[in-house]
């Protein structure tokens, strides 16, 4: 266990903004699924980013006096919002209308993977090391142990759609990821992911109506909007808040260790809360599989390239 008092005072609490990011970020995931009971899952996250996209600006607008982003800066994050919170944060919260909470969270985990495979294809990196490339095959090999025992069995209807949702989202996350390291945004880095949150809203709002998967919000239930408060104050504000926090405060490697705690409070939570089957099979592929994902982002971060975080949900 860390002494906090042993440590200096910033990294210390940026041990606890990585505790607090590792929890969280693993039980949004089930607040999501929660919500989407009582709430189409595209409005949702509409609403989600609204709200929380708006806390942000007006603190910064209002409090700070920052000026609103000129043409360029609007210009990056409409297209980070697009990647980051439209595809990525929606695709992955409509996912779960489909397929277990844990699974849509262990794909979400994957995007180092494929950040390095994405390199490989279309930048040509080619001074991988072997280090990488047995996290690539572990990683693979996790999935396909986390696949073996659904595979023999039947799945409900839209398993193989969810499942692709939540590969696009990771996909998306992916290379959102690399246009991040490129963009000169130039701004507050809460202050950006405000208008991020608040420019996805606009463009989920119009999707959810053109896949008609909206419902009055006079009938949103209770039990929707204590779901969507908490993932406001604790998933879009707390959370990112501690996440942005921790990876000024501590070393990469250890900021990022909470990519591979999220997937495993996920499937925990949801077993406990939502009765969502652990087996042995899902539990050691998923093991397997966050392995191989710290081995290609440890290989990532010795050859001086940074990987960021895992898709918000």
């Amino acid at each position: 266990m860390i002494n906090s008092s042993n440590l200096p005072k910033g990294k210390a609490r940026g041990y606890i903004a990585l505790s607090i990011t590792c929890v969280v970020w693993g039980t949004t995931w089930v607040a999501s699924k929660i919500g989407i009971i009582d709430i189409p899952a595209l409005q949702m996250a509409s609403i989600r980013q609204f709200i929380a996209g708006t806390c942000f600006v007006l603190y910064f607008v209002l409090h700070k006096k920052l000026p609103f982003p000129d043409i360029k800066q609007l210009g990056w994050l409409i297209m980070l919002a697009l990647l980051m919170f439209v595809f990525a944060n929606g695709l992955s919260t409509w996912s779960l209308e489909y397929i277990p909470t844990g699974l849509s969270a262990l794909i979400g985990a994957l995007y180092p993977l494929s950040v390095v495979i994405i390199e490989m294809v279309f930048f040509k990196v080619r001074n991988l090391t072997v280090l990488t490339f047995v996290g690539l095959l572990l990683g693979i090999a996790g999935i396909g142990i986390v696949f073996y025992e659904t595979a023999f069995n039947h799945q409900p209807g839209g398993f193989i759609f969810g499942v692709s949702l939540s590969i696009v989202a990771m996909l998306s996350w992916s290379i959102g990821t690399l246009i991040l390291t490129k963009a000169n945004l130039r701004m507050n880095p809460y202050y950006a992911v405000g208008w991020q949150m608040l420019i996805s809203s606009a463009l989920l709002y119009i999707f959810a109506n053109l896949t008609h998967q909206t419902i009055p919000v006079l009938a949103i239930s209770g039990k929707a909007w204590l779901a969507i408060g908490y993932l406001v104050v604790m998933g879009s504000i707390l959370s990112f808040v501690a996440f942005i926090y921790s990876m000024k405060k501590l070393p990469v490697a250890i900021a990022s260790l909470y990519a591979y705690i999220n997937p495993l409070v996920a499937m925990v939570v949801a077993a406990l809360l939502l009765k969502e089957k652990l087996t042995i099979y899902i539990l050691w592929g998923s093991l397997v599989t966050l392995l191989g994902v710290f081995l290609v982002n440890y290989s990532m971060q010795k050859d001086k390239r940074k990987i960021i975080a895992e898709p918000e949900v």
